[in-house]
Order: structure tokens, then sequence, then C-alpha cells
């Protein structure tokens, strides 16, 4: 969710602009733009449509220049029109892009009116312009330090000014931002893989960190002005193309990758080992007492699935919550609770402040569970563990929810066998279990045909209920998730048992109801929940296991899975539920990989 990318060289720049914001497509956006210092001031393209759009724009105006910004922005204040589109400029003279939300911007923007300054736009970003703009008096360095002290809220930013023609000035609180070092060029981005190809050496800025960048190197202050050192870190990113191949979409190509991802998540040590979490993970696990687990969306489902694993295999209580929510409650801390993190970028806002705080409050003991290993939820925390999910171009995230499950599992086995809960031989069980997963996974995507056809009467409906129960509720959370993301389709999901208590009020023939049926001890409860279903005339959708003995009927639809897979099945049994929700939008003509309204990386409040 909303891209920057900046830089300073003694080359034409823009290609590098608009290669950068090529590679933050996949984060999501509306709208897209770029601007160039000349030699009377800053000159722009702005598109609300693809970058392919802006590419286009700048070949045709000519569009040159050695210092530039990019941006791809997500709307959050005012609509996707061009005049709100970055970068947004200031008297002509100041060119600037921003990531976040000015909590503030209405106070300073009475405030910049006062002193003349016109607003052209509906954003809170041409507050920071202004503001910039306001206090510059030769050193843009300066102007953005002073401004930045005036901001409330999360930003990223990259500003230029036309009476410094060689210099880029970021800033970054609350949202991500990476300065790149080239030779005798350097550049600026929200992401390190918008520089692919261009540097592989990094510096990661800290909270409240402004630099700038120039020809002949980058000067950084930190947020009390004092100059600050950085590490500088050597990073391969991965800039190639990514192809489609014989898929329709990226997220059918995912969903295909998932033995692939979950086959290389695995660990191949021959135990559950500490170490497998990093430096220092035993005696960190030796001095826990319990978990809490802080994530959003589709993460937050994966911790929701983790808490029947850690409690019933590690026997350790795990509170799970979302970190919307938990920053903004009063709390009872646990010094020796384990703050468990998940987040696909690591770079999610809401998860990143919901750690901030948990760590203000006494926790002293963190482990983040990502995708990304230069992300700021990890360099933030104690301990990690990565998932080798690889790029993931959906929106609607499918094999790093996955690959999350699978860390997951191991982080609950490791727990179990240090507190001598797991026997050797049940040990080597669960590791010759994660071990076939791949292969059994290629068995449930081979349902993809019988998924189809359901796929069409899904198409027509607008309502849909998923049930599920122990375990495999969690999964029919995100099953409905996956189905209202990127088909529009009203989609809830509920505890089997829960339907007596209002859901079946909504059980009518127009209602389909999706139900996860794995063969474990709450399958006799589960039939007598799909019974309730069918004596109200509604049409079920059961992935049954193939040995439940729940067969086609009248108003009972039923696909087998291959195999009943005991604590790791819902990693078997969400696939399905993937495809029925990926092969619906396709039915209905939405933009599956880029579902409307939403965002890839989520780095806003």
């Amino acid at each position: 969710m909303c891209g920057i990318v900046g830089a300073v060289a003694q080359r034409n720049i823009v290609p590098v602009l608009i290669e950068g914001l090529r590679r933050l497509e996949y984060r999501g956006y509306d709208s897209c733009g770029v601007a160039v210092l000349g030699a009377d001031g800053p000159r722009r393209a702005r598109s609300v449509a693809r970058v392919a759009d802006l590419d286009e724009q700048v070949r045709e105006s000519h569009l040159e220049g050695i210092t530039g910004i990019a941006h791809t922005r997500w709307a959050t204040h005012g609509a996707p029109v061009t005049d709100n589109a970055h970068p947004i400029f200031s008297k002509d003279a100041l060119a600037l892009v921003h990531n976040g939300i000015i909590e503030n911007y209405e106070s300073l923007r009475e405030m910049l009116r006062s002193k003349g300054y016109t607003f052209v736009s509906q954003t809170d970003t041409e507050v920071i312009a202004h503001l910039v703009h306001s206090l510059y008096r030769g050193d843009l360095f300066a102007a953005v330090r002073e401004a930045v002290a005036q901001l409330h809220g999360a930003y990223a930013i990259a500003v230029l000014h036309k009476d410094q023609p060689h210099t880029v000035v970021g800033a970054r609180q609350g949202s991500p931002l990476v300065v790149g070092l080239g030779n005798g060029e350097n550049f600026l981005a929200s992401d390190a893989l918008a520089l692919a190809g261009s540097t592989e050496r990094f510096i990661f800025l800290e909270e409240g960190d402004v630099c700038e960048l120039s020809l002949e190197g980058v000067r950084i202050a930190d947020r009390d002005g004092n100059e600050a050192q950085r590490d500088v870190r050597q990073v391969a990113a991965y800039g190639g193309a990514v192809e489609l191949g014989p898929y329709r979409h990226f997220m059918q190509k995912e969903i295909f990758e998932q033995p692939r991802a979950i086959s290389d998540t695995i660990p191949q040590a021959d135990s559950f080992d500490a170490s497998l979490f990093g430096e220092g993970a035993d005696k960190v696990f030796a001095e826990i007492d319990s978990l809490l687990i802080l994530a959003c969306g589709t993460s937050y489902y994966s911790g929701l699935t983790a808490k029947y694993w850690l409690e019933s295999i590690a026997k350790i209580p795990t509170q799970v919550e979302i970190a919307s929510e938990y920053r903004y409650r009063e709390s009872v801390p646990n010094p020796k609770a384990l703050v468990v993190v998940i987040s696909q970028s690591g770079e999610t806002a809401d998860t990143l402040a919901a750690l901030k705080h948990a760590q203000s409050l006494g926790h002293k003991h963190t482990l983040a569970i990502c995708n990304v290993g230069t992300s700021a939820m990890v360099r933030q925390t104690e301990l990690s563990f990565l998932t080798h999910a690889g790029r993931e171009i959906g929106v609607a995230s499918t094999k790093a929810f996955t690959t999350q499950l699978v860390a997951l599992f191991v982080l609950a086995a490791t727990l179990a066998k240090l507190r001598g809960r797991v026997s050797n031989a049940q040990e080597a069980e669960y590791l010759k279990q994660l071990r076939h997963l791949p292969a059994a996974l290629n068995s449930v995507l081979a349902l993809e045909p019988q998924i189809i056809a359901w796929s069409e009467e899904f198409s027509r409906k607008e309502h849909a209920l998923f049930l599920g129960r122990g375990l495999h509720y969690p999964i029919a959370l995100e099953g409905a998730l996956k189905l209202k993301e990127i088909s529009y389709i009203h989609a809830e999901a509920y505890p089997a048992g829960e339907l007596k208590h209002g859901p079946l009020a909504l059980v009518t023939e127009a209602m389909p109801v999706v139900t996860v049926a794995p063969n474990d001890a709450l399958l006799e409860k589960l039939k007598s929940n799909i019974q309730e279903v069918r004596a109200r005339g509604g049409q079920l959708y059961v992935f049954a296991d193939a040995d439940t003995k729940i067969v086609n009927d009248e108003g009972l639809h039923v696909i087998r899975m291959p195999e009943h897979y005991g604590l790791l099945s819902p990693i078997l049994h969400v696939v399905p539920l993937q495809m029925l929700a990926y092969h619906t939008a396709c039915a209905r003509g939405t933009d599956v990989d880029k579902p409307r309204n939403l965002a890839k990386s989520v780095t806003v409040e």
C-alpha cells in the first residue's frame, strides 16, 4: 500500500523510478506519479490508471531528469483522482511524496492557509508539502527536520526542491523507508525490492530518522537531530519479472505454488530445535509461561489456528488478538509471555504498532513470523522465523497463509518438546507429516475441476455462510474472507455449534452453506449441524474427508478430500476454499489480483 521511489544520479533517472513503481505494483494502488527537477523547477506526470499508463505519459512528454521521486498511492484522504495523486507540489518549487496518515493535518492546514497557502487537493499530504516549503530557508534537510517535528501520525516522505537540484530528503516515522547506496548515485524507497538491479547496499532507516541524499553520499539525523550512523546491509533483492506461465492470474499461480512454498518453509533439521527461531531462543522459550499472538486479517486467522496447536500440543496458554484492537485497550501485561507477531510483509502498520505497544508495557520476549527477512518486524523482534513463500503478488493471501501455519506448527511442536510434552516417537511422526504435506497438497489441488463446477453456482449468489468446528473454525473464517475479498460476495463464518444461536435464521435455499468436515473428534457434532441446515432447505457444500460417510444427496453437495491429516488438516482444508473463492471471482469477472479498495501491504493504520 503506497510506494515511494527516489533517486539522485548523473543519468536520466526516470526509467529507474518507473521500474521501481512497477515492482511495487503488487502492494496495491489507485494512482501513481513521478516528478523530476528541471531548469525551471519540478515537472511531473500523474495517472489514475496503471504504471504502464504513467510510463506512456512520461515517454510522450519526454520527462527526464537526474533527480526525482515517484509514488504509487492508495487513497486515504481524498478520492483517487489526478489532483490527489502524488507527487504533490508547493508553489511550483517543491515536490513531495508521502506514505501514511497525518492525524493533525486539519490544524496544520488552517495555519498554512493563514499564511497564504492555497490547497488544490483533498490530501493530508499537501499539508506536509506546504509546511516544508514554509520552513525552507535554503536548507531542505533542515526544513524537513523542522517540519516533521510538527507532524502527528505515521509517515514516510521524500522531498525535492528546485533550489537544490542534486538533493532528495527523506524522513520516516511509523512507515518504512530504505536508502540504497550506489556508485555516484543514491536512492530512496519504501521497499528494497523497488531498487533491485540498481543497488544491493541498503540502509534501513530507524524511527524518526531524516536523511539527505546527494551525489556525494548520504547523511542521516536521528529524531533528536543528532548525526546518526546506520549499518549498511548487503541485500540481493530479487527483482526479476514474475511470469504468470500457464495461469490466468497470480492468485491461481500462488495457490498452485503452495506445495513448493511449504516444502521450502519446513525446516530440514531432524528435530524441533529452539535454534530454528534464532540465537538465544532456547533461553527465551525456557522463561516464558504463555503466548500473546498479534496479527491482522489472514495472519490473524493463522494465529487463531495456532492457538489450538499451542494449547493442545505444548499445553501453553495462548491469547490471540487483532493487532489494531490490542493497542487501544487496557490490557494486563505478562512479562513472561512471548509476543508473537505475524505478517506476510513484516511492514503491516497495525501489527508493528501493536508490537511497539506490547514492548512499552514490559513484554521483553518477541518473535516475528514473516516472509521478508529485511522487514521492520524482523528487525524489531528478538527472535524470528522466516517463511519461504516467495513473492506473493495477488492481494488475497494464499501461500503466505499456509506457510505461516507451517511455521506456527513448528513453534508449537518445538515448545512441546522443550516442555516435555512430546515423545521422540511423536516428534518423528510430526516431522514425517510435515514432510508429506507437499504431496498431500498436490492431491488437493487435483480437486480443481470439481470446485470450478461449484463456483458457477456461487457466482450467482450474494451471500454465503461458512461453518467449521474446533481447529477448522479459523479455516472457515479464512474461506469467508477469501470469498468476500475477491468476489465481493458477502460471506460470514461461524463455529457450526453457533448456528442455532442466531445464524440459522438466515438459512434459505438462496444461502449456500460451505462446511469444512474433517474426520476428527467433532465430526458427529458437525453432522448434527449439517442436518439443522438441511431441515431449513439450505444448500450445503461440504469439503469432507473420505471416511466421514457424508455423501451427495438433495441439497447436500460433497467434495471428498484425498486423506485425513490430523492436526495438520487445516493446511489442506484451506486450499479448496482458496480455489472456490478464486474461481467464483473469475466467474463474476472481478479483478482477482487487485480487488477494489484493498492493498497487499497495509502500511497505514
